[in-house]
């Protein structure tokens, strides 16, 4: 199996997350998106939309988009509820952090992080929905250990790619103690070691 991504992607540490926790072997192929390496020809075929993460199979198949990839890696997995119901809310979580989370913290962090931007030049509604994300996690977490159940699943891995570095974004995750905790917890339950735990402003 071949990873093709880039570690200062959160979509692309999500995979290498799984493959680490489940102890799945793995080729990790660094693409710098910065210099436009998911643009070429070699890249776009294996994925037209000429992004990142793309995981290669040994029968020549290849599988693109990062919530896609971990349900199918975790599949039998003690990261996935074995009861319908937990699967499915786990479900709702990873479509949610799609849509609704990393188009917004994600975003900010990137213009910030790798265009230069001050957090007074962010777009003010972009702002608004990711403080509005971390507000409904922190609502569900005040009263929960993990999004789904009283373990990790595939649901935290997903949440916390960006969330943990949402300050690099302008966001104030001091204003959100439920998810300080939670991210703690969801690190220690899976397994990341204190490199992975500490990420610099570039990643």
């Amino acid at each position: 199996m071949r990873i093709y991504g880039d570690l200062n992607s959160g979509n692309c540490l999500k995979v290498k997350w799984i493959c680490d926790r489940l102890g799945l072997p793995y080729e990790w192929i660094a693409v710098d998106t910065m210099k436009g390496e998911s643009r070429t020809p070699l890249f776009l075929a294996l994925n037209a939309a000429g992004q990142v993460p793309v995981v290669a199979f040994d029968d020549n198949r290849a599988l693109a988009q990062s919530n896609a990839i971990i349900r199918y890696l975790a599949r039998g997995s003690d990261l996935i509820p074995t009861d319908p119901w937990l699967a499915a809310k786990m479900d709702e979580w990873l479509f949610w952090e799609q849509y609704s989370h990393e188009p917004y913290i994600a975003v900010c962090r990137f213009q910030m992080v790798y265009l230069g931007k001050p957090a007074g030049e962010l777009d003010p509604d972009k702002v608004r929905r990711g403080n509005a994300a971390l507000a409904r996690m922190e609502q569900h977490l005040a009263q929960s250990t993990f999004l789904v159940g009283d373990t990790v699943s595939l649901a935290d891995v997903a949440l916390l790619a960006y969330t943990r570095t949402a300050e690099q974004g302008g966001f104030a995750l001091d204003r959100y103690p439920a998810v300080q905790r939670w991210i703690a917890r969801a690190e220690s339950g899976l397994g990341l070691s204190l490199l992975d735990r500490v990420p610099s402003p570039a990643s």
